[in-house]
């Protein structure tokens, strides 16, 4: 048993050294010593720390075992030093929350620098009713166009346009009716889908938008047939509108895999009522929208003087953009006499009572002047009695009342020749407002060819309406009439020239000293009955243009009379040449100064002199003195 003892073990200690290593006894390694508290405030780093080494494990082996190399040094000694508990680090805790989102990555073109004109341009394409101008109102960042909920009906006819911002992007957006492909012809809806059609031409891009909660409808199928066959140059994008509420039970997947079927890529779900998104198109539109910057000359940067026109002008109001709002009785001509001015079919005309109910924005230069026009809806008869879409016309056609400079009131002269006044009670009263208002008024006289036959006729509305016109409004003398025929296009020059020559009245600016040297003529050529009822004007003076408004600075608590303030106003129309406006006079009193006392009175009794003293006040009598 010995000898076969002896051989084992020498067999062992040829074949594994580590293995007849184990077979001997072996000590543990001693705990690590402690390191000593950091001082108070400072807390030493891992590499200020020196590592303490611990001891090595060591084997008791005989003589002829100690050639055996030694185990190899545990995890713990491989050189990593001891910490204290102040260095101990737990795992970074999870942000509560959800996760913020990495921010939009910026565009290599500027497009604040780029002209309008050159910008690119997106049309809003799709069926009825499937939010094209809620996105169009929420990439233009205001309510311009008119939202309602119509299944049955189409809200917007005419083709809007505005400048768009998504993130640092720019870009012109067209809003279109909705397409019915099946549209009987020279119906509104063919009509509308013609005038689609006209406005392709001006696109590159289009965003073909259906409606995520109705699934894929075979109407968005037509429509992507139709956009392939009129719009094959145009890049596409398919947008799932209405999906904020969708995303929770993967609705939103299976509606991204109907969208395939329409041809034009992978879809965008947003949201356009709420804003959802809008990031995800910003990433689809950006690379689309660089490489077509780039190939523009200069990559369509101004590389004259960057001013804007209001700052380059910004001396001469005159020459400021000038705001023209059309208005009118339904189906007197407005929407003809727009495309009359912009020669070209921008908005839908016909022969149907009410056929705009959206309030158009048009841009425009005549006479190297920049004009925007509005035509709006004929919202005078149907004032309170229709609910709906005509409603929401109502109050936009008001705001862009007020919101003009210039009021072009459009009358029928069919139905002037037929009645016996020239202007019923609704459009004296849009008229009296915008007077009220202190907007500039022009009189636009329609459908002059009708009564082309009839030479009484004609001669009757030309000189009846503008002595009726003075008659409804008599604060305001001059205002311009005007005899037009938009359907042929005759007299548009005209109204442009009426327009213009008011817009310059309207910003028109009197130096104080002019004015003051003429109300010293005007005092003195007026017959008065005593100095007594002469008002007492110290100086006269302009405040504001657009309109014109002057104050009369009156000495002490005296008043204008309204006879004062007429003669006063119908003076300076006259003399400046500035009628057919409303101009305002304002007063403010000048009070009277308190007279001093005399100097040369002598005050009697004692008088107390202060003198430059630390101490005391010394009192002295002048008398003793």
């Amino acid at each position: 048993m010995a000898a076969a003892a002896v051989l084992l073990r020498a067999a062992l200690r040829r074949s594994r050294p580590a293995a007849a290593a184990l077979l001997l006894p072996r000590t543990l390694p001693s705990p690590p010593v402690p390191l000593p508290p950091p001082p108070l405030g400072k807390i030493p780093l891992p590499s200020q720390t020196k590592p303490l080494n611990p001891p090595r494990l060591t084997v008791q082996l005989p003589d002829a075992a100690c050639a055996l190399p030694l185990l190899p040094r545990l995890p713990f000694a491989a050189g990593f030093p001891y910490s204290t508990v102040a260095e101990i680090s737990e795992a970074p805790a999870k942000p509560k929350g959800k996760p913020k989102r990495s921010p939009m990555k910026q565009s290599r073109v500027d497009f604040t620098k780029v002209d309008a004109a050159l910008l690119p341009t997106i049309i809003l394409v799709g069926r009825p009713n499937v939010g094209k101008s809620a996105l169009f109102n929420r990439l233009i960042r205001r309510r311009e166009a008119l939202v309602y909920n119509t299944p049955g009906d189409h809200v917007t006819r005419d083709i809007r346009e505005g400048v768009a911002k998504l993130g640092d992007l720019r870009f012109r957006v067209l809003d279109s009716a909705g397409l019915e492909t099946a549209a009987t012809s020279g119906s509104i809806l063919a009509r509308t889908v013609d005038m689609t059609g006209n406005v392709l031409v001006r696109s590159q891009f289009a965003i073909f938008l259906i409606d995520v909660r109705d699934g894929l409808q075979p109407l968005d199928l037509e429509v992507g047939q139709w956009l392939r066959k009129h719009a094959s140059g145009i890049h596409t994008i398919v947008a799932m509108n209405k999906s904020e509420s969708l995303d929770e039970h993967g609705v939103l997947t299976s509606a991204a895999g109907e969208a395939h079927r329409l041809g034009f890529g992978d879809p965008v779900a947003i949201s356009a009522e709420t804003g959802l998104g809008m990031a995800e198109l910003y990433e689809t539109l950006r690379p689309l929208f660089e490489e077509y910057m780039f190939q523009l000359p200069n990559n369509g940067l101004n590389e004259d003087d960057p001013t804007s026109e209001a700052e380059a002008n910004e001396g001469d109001e005159s020459k400021l953009p000038l705001q023209l709002a059309i208005v009118g009785r339904p189906n007197v001509g407005k929407s003809t006499l727009l495309n009359a001015l912009l020669q070209e079919q921008r908005v839908l005309v016909g022969p149907e009572s009410g056929l705009t109910r959206d309030s158009i924005r048009a841009k425009f230069q005549f006479d190297n002047r920049t004009v925007y026009l509005v035509d709006t809806a004929g919202w005078m008869e149907r004032a309170g009695k229709e609910k709906g879409p005509s409603s929401l016309s109502v109050v936009q056609s008001r705001k862009n009342l007020m919101r003009a400079h210039i009021v072009a009131l459009v009358l029928d002269a069919e139905k002037i020749a037929k009645s016996k006044n020239s202007v019923d009670h609704q459009e004296v009263m849009i008229a009296r407002q915008a007077i009220e208002e202190g907007r500039g008024l022009v009189v636009v006289v329609n459908k002059m060819d009708l009564l082309r036959e009839n030479q009484r006729l004609l001669e009757k509305v030309m000189d009846a309406v503008p002595k009726e016109i003075q008659t409804v409004i008599p604060q305001v003398t001059g205002i311009p009439v005007v005899f037009v025929s938009a359907m042929e296009g005759r007299g548009r020059v005209a109204v442009m020239h009426h327009v213009i020559e008011t817009y310059e009245k309207w910003c028109f600016r009197l130096s104080t000293s002019r004015l003051n040297r003429w109300l010293r003529k005007v005092m003195s050529r007026h017959s008065w009955k005593d100095s007594a009822t002469q008002p007492k004007v110290k100086y006269f003076t302009q405040v504001k243009a657009r309109p014109p408004t002057f104050v009369a600075f009156m000495s002490g608590k005296t008043e204008l009379s309204d006879t004062d303030i007429r003669f006063l106003t119908r003076s300076l129309k006259e003399d400046f040449n500035i009628g057919g406006i409303p101009i305002r006079i304002l007063q403010r009193s000048i009070p009277r100064k308190v007279s001093s006392f005399k100097s040369n009175i002598k005050k009697r009794g004692s008088s107390i002199k202060r003198m430059k003293t630390d101490k005391r006040t010394e009192v002295s009598d002048p008398t003793q003195s």
